[in-house]
């Protein structure tokens, strides 16, 4: 009986299992995660659970019974140590070894954490787990203070969900403006005003030298510059590492920070995959390599996938997409534009209804954004992908229809 191993029991690994399942596969299937919550969904850590609108049940992905029913061997609170390509078999630390025909890696990422005096002082907190973010949830009372390093999307919609809390939030930041890297600086002023508009104290072209801490428990931040910030809580948000340890070993080809696969997401061994976080996806669209550190691929790719596992290859050509959701302010984007040449708005920036568009020299549209407009996303992914240059005065009138413009 063929045996397919799944490293990772998240929402990606477990909808790899669902897949296998789903296209009939008979043979064993062992699902390994090293937390001991059954998978579930992450984004609700930062934005649903911390405002206590959601429990860990609303977003587990299935029940404990349903991989009981599904025949899926889901073993949690074990870490995969060792991988043997050659041998077929992963180890573990105890010597035990388990044999597979084929493997998926779905290993996901960790919260990175900074080289700072007192970045080990009780107080001071990292958000990737449902734990991280029930111990972050427990210490959010009406009038503490939390300093926030880094105004990424964990960063900004923590300060959100504190603000709603009662906390008093400090965002300390190196680059000039919340968001810079992933929007660029005309649509991160619209995330900078958000923020300061409900309270938030932002610190931009700040470096934080050291965390400060007396007795049982942090007191704050120490600046570059010689100023403090003044906090019981910090939340270090800087961004994740994602976890190719095991591929490294295993000498898998690697590419931007993650495993390098091909469109099906095979892998540079033929009978190893990778999902989600650490998969450095060739994109048909785009002709190169992305890896985007999105829920959107970890509940996609896992089906494309299991595809190749199964014989049939497919292609994964998703546009990259992910969401938000701060304050009264919700989002959707789609697309990809690491490097672009202007931004069109579309709509009522100040009150933030709108759509942002991010074009090429050739005026080609790369990506957009919709700000509380909650339709209209198929017309910027058909114009991504139609690659056709457009009118850029018609493209902000609200009275063309993107259609049009095809």
């Amino acid at each position: 009986m063929p045996t397919v191993v799944i490293i990772g029991a998240g929402l990606a690994g477990a909808k790899a299992a669902e897949a296998l399942r789903d296209k009939n596969f008979g043979g064993r299937i062992i699902l390994f995660g090293d937390e001991h919550q059954l998978p579930y969904e992450r984004p609700p850590l930062s934005k649903d659970y911390l405002a206590n609108k959601k429990t860990l049940a609303d977003f587990t992905v299935h029940p404990e019974e349903w991989y009981r029913d599904h025949e899926i061997d889901l073993r949690l609170g074990t870490e995969v140590q060792i991988i043997d390509s050659g041998g077929h078999s992963v180890g573990f630390d105890d010597g035990r070894h388990e044999h597979y025909d084929k493997l998926l890696l779905a290993t996901g990422s960790r919260a990175r954490r900074l080289d700072l005096p007192g970045a080990d002082a009780a107080g001071v907190h990292t958000l990737r787990t449902v734990d991280d973010a029930s111990a972050l949830l427990a210490v959010l009372d009406p009038g503490s203070r939390l300093a926030i390093v880094g105004a990424g999307w964990i960063g900004l919609e923590v300060a959100a969900g504190a603000r709603g809390r009662g906390a008093a939030v400090t965002v300390v930041e190196a680059a000039e403006l919340p968001l810079l890297a992933a929007l660029g600086p005309e649509v991160a002023e619209v995330f900078a005003e958000l923020h300061t508009e409900h309270g938030v104290d932002l610190r931009f072209n700040a470096d934080v030298q050291g965390i400060t801490a007396a007795g049982d428990g942090v007191t704050g931040l120490q600046l570059a510059d010689g100023s403090t910030v003044a906090a019981d809580i910090v939340l270090i948000a800087v961004g994740a590492q994602p976890n190719i340890g095991l591929a490294e070993k295993a000498g898998l080809e690697l590419s931007d920070g993650g495993v390098a696969v091909d469109a099906s997401l095979q892998t540079s061994d033929p009978d190893i995959y990778a999902v989600g976080d650490i998969a450095a996806a060739r994109h048909p669209l785009f002709g190169d390599r992305i890896r985007t550190e999105h829920w959107a691929n970890a509940l996609k790719q896992p089906a494309v996938a299991v595809a190749g596992v199964l014989g049939n290859p497919g292609s994964y050509d998703e546009l990259p997409y992910f969401f938000t959701d701060q304050y009264d302010l919700g989002m959707e984007y789609v697309g990809h534009a690491p490097e672009y040449d202007s931004v069109v708005f579309r709509g009522d920036v100040g009150a933030r209804e709108f759509t942002a568009f991010w074009l090429d020299k050739d005026a080609r549209v790369l990506a957009g954004m919709n700000v509380n407009i909650w339709d209209g996303l198929d017309d910027i992914k058909a114009l991504v992908r139609s690659g056709k240059t457009v009118d850029a005065a018609r493209l902000a009138d609200p009275e063309v229809p993107p259609a049009a413009l095809l």
